[in-house]
């Protein structure tokens, strides 16, 4: 007689404590549209990954569109995942006017009238439209990693990220002393009496104010809505057990741009581990290099000054043996996603990871034909999607495709114009 099915909700109760159990064989249904069912069971989960000084594109972007083109430089370490991943070219935020600070806008595609130089009026960014709709389910709504700032709320407001490598994994995965559990608890009571007294002097003095002073308080209302949402969370969890996990504790932040490789590996490894844990849906990570040397054979300059080339063939060479490099890392991580299994199928294919920058040519700082990756998510892949290099596809159509890719019916993102089509 075949066992009923584990429910999905299913959790270890002892001493006073819930252990969340991950999605296992045992809780998949079985029988006619089984198939269906489970694809609905397993969680889909999105990471952003932005860099500032971007791709050097001759070495990025195939000559040929389709599945056939001959891999460039940069996507030689990407073929064991060859039918995971599709580079488009000929994509940007249209209308953008160049510049490091259009990394603000990389994952919100704001119209281009909120990029003015000192006066910037951003939107809410891709991962946390899914975090505020998918957001609910685990410990963190998201996780915003390695500084920068890719993150800002339906307000555009920046989110603060964490540039700590031994404090994310400590927030992740080292459970607190007893006494200091206690005093999260009473931080949480502390927190909402606080919170319930803020908003009910802000709504009596709504009335009293002018539209302008109306909109401003509005934007601090919704940071304090925002704030009760995340200690309804943070109750919820702070006597939940953290996942175990065998990797040892980060000690080491390597926070020098000669570290930079070990760095950013060291990051992959906590962003594998969070989705694997299923501590978040939703992560943008921000990777950077600045002005120090690179310990790589043959590297003498920063990665800044290489990007900054100015057509030099010597510094051309030195950013490229850089960027492969970096490549290599990011194959190795969409290999550990690609092997790590859930529920039947991968990591990978349940999670859609956009890999870009908002810089096209870092050494003229412009912002169009900027290097897009994407790679898993169940999606067709198509290999080199190629667009007009000079009248780009808006990239947020893109961002339109992957909430779809997600589940969430939103026709309209940033500055989309529809949703992308042929992936």
């Amino acid at each position: 007689m075949p066992l009923a099915p584990l429910n999905r909700r299913t959790v270890l109760r002892a001493a006073g404590t819930a252990i969340g159990l991950p999605l296992l064989d045992a809780m998949l249904p079985i029988g006619r549209g089984a198939e269906q069912k489970v694809a609905a069971m397993r969680a889909k989960r999105v990471l952003l990954i932005g860099r500032g000084l971007g791709f050097h594109a001759p070495f990025l972007f195939p000559q040929k569109a389709g599945k056939d083109y001959e891999p460039t430089r940069y996507l030689k370490p990407l073929q064991d995942h060859r039918d995971r991943f599709t580079v488009f070219s000929g994509m940007s935020h249209r209308g953008y006017p160049g510049g490091h600070g259009t990394g603000a806008a990389l994952f919100t595609g704001v119209a281009p009238e909120g990029m003015r130089q000192g006066d910037l009026r951003n939107t809410i960014s891709l991962d946390q439209e899914v975090a505020g709709r998918l957001g609910g389910e685990t410990r963190f709504a998201s996780l915003q990693l390695g500084g920068g700032d890719l993150s800002w709320n339906r307000k555009g407001v920046k989110l603060p990220s964490e540039d700590r490598a031994t404090q994310a994994f400590k927030q992740l995965f080292i459970n607190g002393t007893p006494a200091e559990v206690a005093r999260e608890i009473e931080r949480i009571k502390s927190g909402q009496s606080i919170l319930d007294g803020v908003r009910e002097q802000a709504n009596a003095l709504a009335k009293t104010l002018g539209p302008t002073d109306r909109q401003r308080l509005d934007l601090m209302l919704t940071s304090i809505r925002e704030a009760e949402q995340r200690l309804q969370q943070d109750q919820a969890w702070v006597k939940t057990p953290k996942p175990k996990v065998s990797a040892k504790p980060v000690t080491d932040d390597h926070t020098t741009d000669n570290k930079m490789l070990a760095r950013e590996r060291q990051w992959f490894d906590l962003v594998h581990l969070a989705l694997q844990t299923d501590s978040t849906r939703a992560v943008s990570l921000f990777l950077w290099s600045h002005n120090e040397r690179i310990d790589l054979p043959g590297v003498a300059v920063s990665h800044h000054d290489a990007s900054h080339h100015g057509q030099d063939d010597s510094k051309i060479k030195q950013l490229a043996t850089i960027e492969e490099a970096e490549m290599k890392l990011f194959g190795e991580f969409l290999g550990k996603m690609h092997e790590t299994e859930e529920g039947g199928s991968s990591l990978l294919d349940q999670t859609v990871i956009v890999h870009a920058s908002n810089l096209g040519n870092a050494s003229a700082h412009t912002s169009d034909n900027l290097p897009i990756i994407l790679a898993g998510g169940g999606f067709k892949h198509a290999g080199h999607l190629a667009f007009d290099r000079k009248n780009n596809e808006p990239l947020s159509n893109l961002f339109v495709r992957v909430l779809h890719q997600m589940g969430l019916e939103i026709d309209k993102f940033g500055s989309s114009t529809g949703a992308l089509s042929g992936v």
